[in-house]
């Protein structure tokens, strides 16, 4: 009689398929996705709208967009179609699959899949307008002039999409996550269990020998934000700290609130904008240190910081606090105030802090580590989901 197990599909030869929220920018969700290009490079990808223009990461995807795609703006204000996005969700048939993974921080995690279909949710926090950052969202819609109008109408449909988003939450047959922070947040609203598996870093991409051009300290001794100009991310903390302790600050990034952080910002702090990577590690080089006020699921600029040999002085709350060590490579501020965070920096001296043991805490959560995790955990659930079913 021939074994079960020889009846099973590898996880070499199954067929995967990736579903993200959204395919219309970049950040570090999309540096997962390449990352799981690499363990699943047959992969499809999956998601409510896609722009190639601002998401040119995900060329070398065969991407499949819903129906939302033919929408008036909904390639680059998706915010309009709220109501709309469970559905975009709900309509894509994964009939052709043995493996569908969801990254997602909202809606990508409500597809729907058939019994023998594994589901398995990479989850980066749990809807983040619903639940962690409801009262944010509430404060800044993100519709500029027509946020008193968006609040309106939110209040009406917020009830359908919390409830969606609770049974949504259940479509998952497993759920892995970020952090130990987001973990907490799967079990509280969603009330499932979870494993964690920490995102990554190319640490090689970040070692100035690789690099053909010299990078030359700074005469300028600036501290540095790398983050997206949203209100969640909490930049005016920042800002406002740095107004008054008249100290160069300068901030990498874009967004929705870059009209109005201007407005607030002093002479001393610079505006740079959308970098290239390059560009971009030049400045974590040359700076003396990253700030970073918000509280993050997880977050990359820490890492990214730290394997340039850099310290961070961080909020002391969610991911930076798995991969900071206080004292060593970087330091936390508490409250979350621009008066705490000011305290920390008047008493910030770079030269407490070896480069070395920050690039080494960074070489933790190396790509190559993330790959071969990943590739395991999933490689076990799928073999006891075929076992099981």
């Amino acid at each position: 009689m021939m074994s079960d197990d020889l009846n099973h599909r590898s996880l070499e030869k199954a067929r995967v398929a990736l579903v993200y929220d959204r395919v219309n920018k970049w950040g570090g969700a999309e540096r997962i996705i390449l990352a799981l290009k690499k363990i699943f490079p047959q992969a499809s990808l999956y998601t409510a709208v896609y722009n190639p223009v601002s998401a040119s990461w995900a060329k070398s995807f065969r991407v499949v967009s819903s129906f939302l795609q033919g929408f008036p703006l909904a390639r680059i204000n998706h915010e309009f179609y709220p109501w709309l996005t469970p559905l975009a969700f709900e309509s894509f048939d994964f009939s052709d699959f043995d493996i569908v993974i969801s990254l997602t921080s909202a809606e990508a995690k409500g597809v729907i899949t058939k019994p023998e279909t594994l589901h398995l949710c990479y989850c980066l926090t749990p809807t983040r307008y619903l639940w962690s950052g409801r009262n944010d969202y509430f404060r800044f819609p993100g519709f500029g002039s027509l946020d008193s109008l968006a609040r309106g109408f939110l209040r009406l449909i917020f009830p359908y999409l919390l409830r969606w988003d609770q049974v949504a939450s259940q479509r998952p047959d497993y759920y892995l996550t970020i952090s130990k922070n987001v973990k907490k947040r799967i079990t509280k609203y969603y009330h499932r269990e979870s494993k964690v598996i920490y995102p990554a870093i190319d640490i090689k991409k970040f070692q100035i020998s690789n690099f053909k051009f010299q990078i030359k300290a700074s005469p300028e001794k600036f501290f540095l934000v790398v983050s997206r100009l949203v209100p969640y991310k909490k930049v005016d903390l920042a800002i406002r700290a740095f107004n008054r302790l008249k100290l160069p600050l300068k901030i990498i990034g874009v967004g929705s609130q870059l009209k109005n952080l201007k407005k607030i910002a002093a002479a001393n702090i610079e505006f740079l904008g959308k970098l290239t990577d390059k560009e971009l590690i030049r400045y974590y080089y040359t700076c003396q240190a990253a700030i970073c006020p918000q509280e993050e699921d997880f977050g990359l600029v820490p890492l990214e910081a730290q394997a340039c040999g850099k310290p961070v002085i961080s909020f002391k709350g969610g991911g930076a606090l798995e991969t900071v060590i206080a004292g060593k490579t970087g330091d936390f501020f508490y409250p979350q105030t621009s008066e705490a965070l000011l305290k920390v920096v008047k008493a910030f001296e770079s030269n407490r802090y070896d480069p070395d043991v920050c690039r080494k805490n960074a070489e933790r959560f190396d790509q190559k580590i993330f790959i071969k995790k990943f590739k395991r955990k999933v490689e076990t659930i799928w073999q006891a989901f075929q076992r099981k079913n």
